[in-house]
């Protein structure tokens, strides 16, 4: 294709171009790069400062084998981190300053000194006494920068001493050999009573030493000077302009060499002249930021609490900004055993174990006590059994034997009248000696230990007294299962309450019918005996052994017995007691019985 006329010169300059754009852009990455890599990554520590020990109660530890951190242990009643720059540097640094994160939220640093200072000299220059009037750290007024910081108004007084005719004001740096920073003073008046009438006469002022058309402000021209620069170092005594907008110029000491000092002071051949005893006054105006430019130091710390702090010590210059110098060592202080999860974990495992092997041990026991209680009531049970069995056996066999031959002896037409008359009256009490061994066999025996068993036998007993007396009884017994233990005192006293209370239906009630009613429901037993005889006055009648033995037999065993009656209206008896729900899986008189659970209703004639 054809290039249009005009344009084939402009193809190979393009290209030039581009080519030394893109070198020039190769350039300046590289030189970025290159300083980039020279530079400390924020919040990296440089190799010029370090921490080079620390000391735990006493014992001294080097930061060469810390790695970084450093474990201060539980409860240290004091901990000492010692600074300064590394081996191999001759740097002296401005001012340092340093904090531990986490426990302090201000920074610390080792306070430099400066001073304001009116010395009396006599006629040969002879210092006769020195006023000093010193500051140190920052101002209340400093802020960073002169800009924007505020000056401070302060305003001394002194007695001209005797022997003194000069007067000689310094403004000095020269504190502490090492203290660096900047000391600003304004509107600095020296002034003096001397007239009765009280008039104050001005002797001398920090603005006679500026010069705002001179390029450094310093005035210069006057012969002799009003105000002199002095020290190791003059150049440090400066004029510096103040405000954001309005500018004003005040004398100053800006100090950024920790191995010398500057100074203003007025020019001794025109010093004010005084006399003894004149009353100085001085007053000025003031804004001050310093510390100390160290080599090494350190910093103490007292009962540190538990936790993870930073130590930091970074430099800053004579005003106070950082240089990007600093060093740091991260800190644990270890809380005390009993605050580590590890020992609560440890407790709670020794808690549960505790726990675990107490409640064997005493499950363990209280089964061994159970078993033991179980064997002592089995053998005791066994014991009973064979009683029982022995009775009947034996005292049962032999009274039955005498019944039967009693019974029978009337019947031989050869016995006289008067012994068959002796033996009627040895047949009835062998039946009764008959009846009560049985009694006492079914008391001692374990097979009629339940609730079936007490009211079968209730039923029976009644059956038999009523029968005899031919009184009319009715029997109700209700759901009275034969899996609820009673022991046999219980139903001794239970059954003996009863038979009293029917005794005395048959002897003192004339009662034509009896109602004895038996239930049982949650744990509790009931038992009345109801009567329709003549009744009696309770508060009227006396005290007798049959309710009183009924009401102590009902107590012995957790009851209670309550009769209620009237005259003509009967009496009712009712016998309560609370029974614990104890069903053995094997109890010998437990085996259940065909009408368990059944209603027993019928009457007697």
């Amino acid at each position: 294709m054809a290039v249009p006329h005009g344009c084939h010169a402009t193809v190979p300059d393009a290209k030039y171009s581009s080519v030394k754009s893109c070198v020039l852009i190769f350039l300046v990455c590289e030189v970025f790069f290159s300083l980039a890599s020279g530079l400390p990554a924020c919040g990296q520590t440089t190799n010029l400062l370090k921490i080079q020990s620390v000391s735990v109660n006493g014992r001294l530890m080097s930061a060469d084998g810390l790695a970084g951190k450093v474990r201060l242990g539980a409860f240290p009643k004091s901990a000492s981190f010692t600074f300064g720059p590394v081996t191999n540097t001759s740097r002296l640094f401005a001012r340092l300053r340093y904090k531990l994160e986490g426990y302090e939220t201000n920074w610390n640093a080792n306070g430099g000194q400066m001073r304001v200072s009116v010395s009396f000299c006599d006629g040969t220059r002879r210092k006769i006494r020195e006023d000093s009037f010193k500051v140190g750290g920052d101002s209340l007024g400093w802020n960073g920068a002169l800009e924007n910081s505020t000056l401070i108004h302060r305003q001394e007084t002194a007695v001209v001493p005797p022997g003194a005719s000069r007067l000689w004001v310094t403004i000095s740096s020269a504190g502490p050999p090492q203290s660096v920073g900047l000391y600003v003073v304004k509107d600095l008046v020296v002034t003096r009573n001397a007239s009765a009438s009280g008039v104050h006469d001005a002797l001398l002022r920090s603005d006679d030493a500026v010069d705002e058309s001179a390029s450094n402000w310093i005035r210069d021209g006057t012969s002799p000077k009003a105000w002199i620069r002095d020290g190791s170092n003059p150049n440090m005594a400066k004029i510096v302009e103040l405000g954001q907008y309005s500018k004003a110029k005040a004398l100053a000491i800006l100090d950024d060499d920790p191995g010398g000092h500057a100074e203003w002071h007025n020019n001794y051949d025109d010093a004010p002249q005084v006399n003894p005893g004149d009353r100085i006054m001085i007053e000025w105006n003031e804004l001050y930021t310093m510390g100390v430019g160290d080599d090494f130091s350190s910093r103490n710390y007292e009962d540190l609490p538990p936790g993870k702090f930073r130590f930091v010590v970074s430099e800053v210059t004579a005003l106070g900004l950082p240089t990007g110098v600093e060093a740091s060592l991260d800190v644990w202080v270890s809380p005390p055993i009993w605050q580590q999860p590890i020992f609560w974990a440890v407790s709670l495992l020794l808690i549960i174990a505790l726990a675990v092997s107490s409640s064997r041990f005493y499950t363990s026991r209280v089964m061994r006590h159970e078993l033991a209680r179980m064997e002592r009531q089995r053998e005791l049970e066994q014991e009973r059994l064979r009683i029982a069995r022995d009775i009947h056996d034996d005292l049962g066999a032999r009274a039955t034997q005498i019944s039967m031959l009693s019974s029978m002896s009337p019947n031989d037409p050869s016995f006289p009248n008067n012994a068959r008359a002796d033996l009627e009256r040895i047949f009835n009490l062998s039946k009764e000696l008959i009846a009560a061994l049985y009694q006492t066999i079914w008391t001692v025996s374990p097979e009629y230990d339940n609730l079936y068993a007490l009211g079968n036998y209730i039923c029976q007993m009644a059956e038999r007294l009523c029968g005899s007396a031919r009184l009319r009884c009715r029997l109700q017994v209700d759901n009275l299962p034969s899996q609820i233990q009673v022991s046999s005192q219980t139903r001794h006293n239970i059954m003996m309450a009863v038979k009293e209370s029917v005794h005395n239906v048959v002897k003192h009630a004339g009662a034509s019918e009896v109602t004895i009613k038996v239930t049982f429901e949650g744990k509790t037993l009931r038992i009345v005996i109801q009567d329709n005889g003549c009744g009696f006055d309770l508060a009227a009648a006396a005290t007798g052994n049959g309710l009183t033995n009924m009401e102590r037999r009902l107590q012995d065993i957790g009851g209670t017995c309550v009769v209620e009656s009237r005259p003509g209206q009967g009496t009712t008896v009712h016998l309560q007691l609370v029974i614990p729900l104890v069903q053995p899986d094997s109890w010998p008189g437990g085996a259940n019985k065909k009408n368990h659970g059944e209603r027993h209703e019928h009457d007697l004639e």
